[in-house]
């Protein structure tokens, strides 16, 4: 590919929609590195893994999903999970309303952040035709029904609060109603609500397939004492996905046989009053494989290598998370690998990924090194601090780094 027509598929990193281009045009990582030899950080798209993955979790999941748009908002994202199958979107702000219907004019949204400001909830009503709320207390009601006004097209779902579990990033602390206090506003919410749903969330990166089964029981306890008819039940996100090959996770399958026997209990405990809809929000798992970011080596140390990305960029997660990363130098190398410890652009020492990355040993300063699964909160979380905030964006058709034969395992 002539360096004319490389660059035609690269793009600053910003939120415009591009021209969608089939995957036998795209180009492949090493080329465009090759060609433009990026001094800053260099994203790289896989489309057409986002759309495997999408179109997977569709066709075993038997209900309604929604993208979460959080995980990863950019439009070539929310085009690729289209053409997997994904219709609805779970939205927790104005903006990500507004770039879904502007990007996906037909979509369904869904607005699933159980606290919004008055303005957000009255532009995504008027504005956009977004039906369905989430709330997780009386206050919230009262502010949607102050915005949307008496009507039959009004959709609330009440967001329960789950006691802490053992996911990788727990979410019980902030968000969902008490299970003793949700009857009640269940009821109430029945009383103005034209469909009436209970969610919950088990937390990020869940590996045990057990917590929603467990959870939808709990949901159970709640519909029972609320004794009102519930036409939906989501069942949230929190589907894992892996991270380096070692992960050992259960199956897709696992987590919706788990869905399947706790949605068809929770339907045979409420008879009439059973939802007639299922949901679930994954983010994660439909786009965490489908992107890498590609970094250079500015200075080594000894064991430490200085890189153009960091804890304030694309790698927030290997920073304070201390999670690990797929790797691999974008060059062939036979050298024996060594452990390194990764420090990004920034003057602020905390800028550091101390997850034990392991390279060949011969890495060296003007090196490039293409970091995988990053698909799920990359870019999405780079901010402009220390004025680090430059990088391209391109769309390749290798597959995810994890498919990938040879490279480095972090």
């Amino acid at each position: 590919m002539t360096a004319s027509r490389l660059r035609v598929a690269v793009s600053p990193l910003r939120r415009d929609v591009s021209r969608r281009r089939s995957a036998d045009a795209l180009p492949m990582v090493d080329a465009v590195v090759a060609v433009l030899r990026p001094e800053e950080p260099l994203h790289c798209l896989r489309p057409a893994a986002i759309t495997a993955a999408a179109r997977s979790f569709v066709e075993a999941f038997e209900g309604r999903t929604l993208y979460a748009v959080k995980c990863n908002p950019d439009p070539r994202v929310l085009a690729a999970l289209w053409r997997g199958g994904v219709r609805a979107f779970d939205c927790a702000s104005p903006a990500e309303v507004a770039l879904v219907r502007q990007v996906l004019p037909d979509a369904t949204i869904h607005y699933m952040h159980p606290v919004k400001a008055r303005s957000a909830i009255r532009t995504a009503w008027h504005q956009h035709g977004v039906r369905d709320f989430a709330i997780d207390s009386e206050a919230e009601l009262d502010k949607i029904l102050a915005e949307t006004g008496p009507t039959e097209e009004l959709g609330l779902i009440v967001r329960l609060a789950l006691p802490k579990g053992n996911a990788a990033l727990d979410l019980s602390g902030k968000f969902g109603i008490a299970p003793e206090d949700a009857p009640a506003l269940l009821r109430r919410a029945r009383g103005v609500t034209a469909r009436l749903g209970i969610s919950f969330h088990v937390g990020s990166q869940c590996a045990d397939p057990a917590r929603w089964s467990a959870a939808i029981a709990l949901a159970g306890d709640v519909a029972v004492a609320a004794g009102v008819k519930l036409d939906m039940l989501d069942v949230g996100g929190g589907f894992p996905v892996a991270y380096a090959p070692e992960d050992d996770l259960p199956q897709l399958g696992a987590f919706m046989a788990e869905i399947d026997a706790g949605a068809a209990a929770l339907c045979e405990r409420l008879g009439d009053l059973a939802p007639a809809e299922i949901w679930a929000e994954p983010g994660r798992a439909l786009v965490a494989q489908g992107a890498s970011v590609v970094v250079q080596v500015q200075a080594r140390k000894g064991d430490a290598l200085y890189i153009n990305d960091g804890v304030y960029g694309s790698l927030a997660d290997a920073g304070s998370l201390n999670w690990r990363f797929p790797l691999r130098p974008v060059r062939r190398t036979d050298a024996r690998l060594r452990r390194f410890t990764l420090f990004g652009p920034t003057c602020d020492s905390l800028d550091r990924m101390d997850g034990g990355f392991w390279l060949p040993e011969d890495i060296a300063e003007g090196d490039w090194i293409e970091i995988g699964q990053l698909g799920a909160y990359g870019a999405t979380l780079r901010t402009a601090f220390n004025g680090f905030d430059r990088g391209q964006l391109v769309e390749v058709a290798d597959a995810p780094l994890l498919e990938t034969p040879g490279y480095a395992i972090a």
